[in-house]
């Protein structure tokens, strides 16, 4: 499967593909070899990016699930988050080797969703979280818990897709958006939690549990 917000950029290079590669053939041409080698490896590229492979969330409802692909930066505790306290944040880096859709790392209803415009640091950087171009979601759980989880954009990432709006019923482990090439993913969690990774883990969206309700 790919993810459908690749699929302008997959038809886009697949025709550039044929026809420099029908071109080169045809007239018998290096120089159009060239940029025919280079259109192949690009739209390989493209296939790659935006894969969009099913995942099976764990069968217990108390878990909180990673939201994206990549690899732990942060699991700590701090003072500033969108849930307005001190919260347990885990940050995921995604560089352009990983699956960039993101999932819902646990059930509830949007109860806000705030877009800000802003810098496209580093990702990694630890300033990413609040200067950078970002999409919040908070969603409230059955019980009545609070989390907030991030879309940040990097520095080469520029374009955030979500989907979800004030109001909607998430499912744990469902698509939520992507963000396009490489960036990162902050969630935040309360504070009497404790994080079951820790920096240099590896994630996989929807099925690696990164805390779990008592």
């Amino acid at each position: 499967m790919f993810a459908k917000e690749g699929y302008p950029f997959i038809i886009f290079f697949s025709i550039l593909t044929i026809f420099l590669l029908f071109a080169s053939i045809s007239l018998d041409s290096l120089l159009l070899a060239v940029p025919a080698v280079i259109s192949v490896i690009l739209t390989v590229f493209v296939f790659y990016f935006f894969r969009d492979p099913e995942r099976t969330p764990p069968a217990d409802g108390k878990l909180i699930l990673a939201p994206a692909d990549g690899t732990v930066i942060v699991a700590e505790c701090v003072p500033e988050t969108p849930l307005g306290g001190e919260a347990l944040k885990i940050s995921i880096f995604m560089s352009v080797f990983n699956v960039h859709v993101n999932r819902v790392p646990f059930s509830g209803r949007v109860i806000d969703k705030k877009y800000f415009r802003g810098c496209f640091l580093d990702a990694r950087d630890g300033k990413a979280s609040f200067e950078n171009e970002r999409s919040v979601i908070v969603l409230e759980t059955a019980k009545g818990v609070r989390i907030a989880f991030v879309q940040i954009a990097g520095l080469i990432a520029r374009r955030i897709v979500s989907y979800p709006v004030i109001g909607d019923d998430l499912t744990r482990g469902e698509r939520y958006g992507l963000i396009r090439f490489g960036s990162r993913v902050d969630i935040y969690l309360p504070a009497d939690l404790k994080s079951e990774v820790k920096p240099g883990d590896l994630t996989v969206s929807g099925e690696t549990v990164l805390a779990r309700f008592s």
